[in-house]
């Protein structure tokens, strides 16, 4: 009979609950997103999220710790040596990243920029650590008379190129990154490369959702790949089929912000009713994380949590839904980069037990793990499955 059960992994790209014990080594003693938020945002309502027992993993403000949650709950610790997009996508799909990713906190070195110059046939502004809006705001005059596009980094293994959709049509910005991602191997072997696109004036650019990233090829073994081995249909939302650089995944469905990604999942779970669909909510991350702006955080934790009902609802009693994130990017600190955070784990299904304790678990590879045991697929690398706990 042909397998008919099915995983939804709902990622909330940032949504980081208090800091991991190994935090000072990345800078972050008393980031807590979540925790931070909903203590800076005043009356802040979750009741969903509550009531899968989001309130049983972290005290948070106006979150109820209810009785029994309709989820299973703990939270995760990431092993991966990095606090980035990449590292905790790929550890949750079962393959961390051990052999830290490269990062350049004092720019890219001088001879790989004139490779990289040359390959493009243009110049290049920046190349330093800086924030996104920012460094648009600042050099974004200059891109336009010059044509050099905007090169800038982060704390995260990042190769980021900001340019003007009128200056760098977005089909050459893309071939642009395509070939800084050829350069960028063995000891650059940067995590990312991210197209950066923005319109606008001076004194008012603004950054569109053309972004792309490209993404180092995955380890072999990850989840994806793995679900595709047995015969399952592998379905992204968002950006996730950016971070795998596509392996593994049979389908995938581009969005351009939170509430187009909300849509998306419910048509990806209407057109495939098997398999493994995984999808990135990145405006928490992208738009409220790295710019500070906890109001923004806040609301879209609202949003998001008035459209879970719909979700629920959409769910066949076969279905597995993990609720997770990534990282941490807590936006009531000064710090404007992801913060090394412990991450929430909600798990729900109709024939799943509920408020079940989870505890803390080692890696976020357990996901991956889970998922692998859930659809009879081979094993990933890492991860210890949490199966036999929520099953009945």
């Amino acid at each position: 009979m042909k397998n008919k059960k099915r995983v939804i992994i709902l990622l909330m790209d940032s949504a980081g609950c208090g800091e991991a014990p190994d935090a000072a080594a990345f800078g972050d003693i008393g980031s807590n997103t979540l925790g931070h938020i909903c203590q800076s945002y005043k009356n802040i309502q979750l009741p969903n999220l509550a009531a899968l027992g989001l309130g049983k993993i972290i005290d948070l403000c106006n979150v109820e710790n209810v009785n029994e949650a309709t989820a299973n709950y703990g939270k995760m610790q990431e092993v991966s040596h990095g606090k980035d997009t990449t590292c905790g996508h790929w550890e949750i799909a079962g393959t961390p990243v051990l052999a830290p990713l490269p990062t350049y906190p004092n720019g890219f070195p001088e001879a790989l920029m004139q490779q990289f110059a040359d390959a493009i046939g243009r110049g290049y502004l920046g190349n330093e650590v800086a924030s996104g809006t920012e460094i648009i705001s600042r050099l974004g005059e200059e891109h336009i008379k010059t044509g050099n596009v905007i090169v800038y980094t982060s704390a995260d293994s990042v190769f980021q190129i900001a340019a003007h959709e009128e200056i760098v049509p977005l089909t050459e910005l893309y071939e642009i990154c395509q070939k800084a991602r050829k350069l960028l191997v063995g000891e650059h072997g940067v995590g990312r490369v991210i197209a950066r696109p923005f319109v606008g004036e001076p004194g008012n650019f603004v950054r569109t959702s053309n972004r792309r990233d490209f993404s180092l090829l995955p380890p072999s073994g990850q989840i994806f790949e793995q679900v595709q081995k047995a015969g399952l249909p592998t379905v992204s939302v968002g950006k996730i089929h950016d971070i795998f650089a596509e392996v593994g995944i049979d389908f995938s469905y581009p969005t351009t912000d939170n509430t187009d990604g909300m849509k998306k999942v419910l048509l990806a779970l209407s057109e495939h009713e098997t398999g493994l669909i995984w999808a990135n909510l990145v405006d928490f991350d992208m738009k409220y994380g790295h710019r500070n702006d906890w109001q923004g955080y806040g609301k879209a934790l609202e949003e998001m949590d008035s459209w879970l009902p719909q979700l629920l609802a959409a769910l066949k009693d076969d279905d597995l839904l993990i609720i997770t994130a990534d990282h941490g990017n807590d936006p009531t600190t000064p710090s404007t980069d992801h913060s090394r955070e412990y991450v929430p784990l909600l798990v729900y299904g109709k024939k799943l037990k509920n408020n079940v304790d989870l505890g803390v678990r080692k890696t976020f590879a357990d996901v991956g793990a889970t998922v692998a045991e859930y659809l009879e697929c081979d094993r990933v690398p890492t991860g210890e499955s949490f199966l036999a706990q929520i099953m009945k």
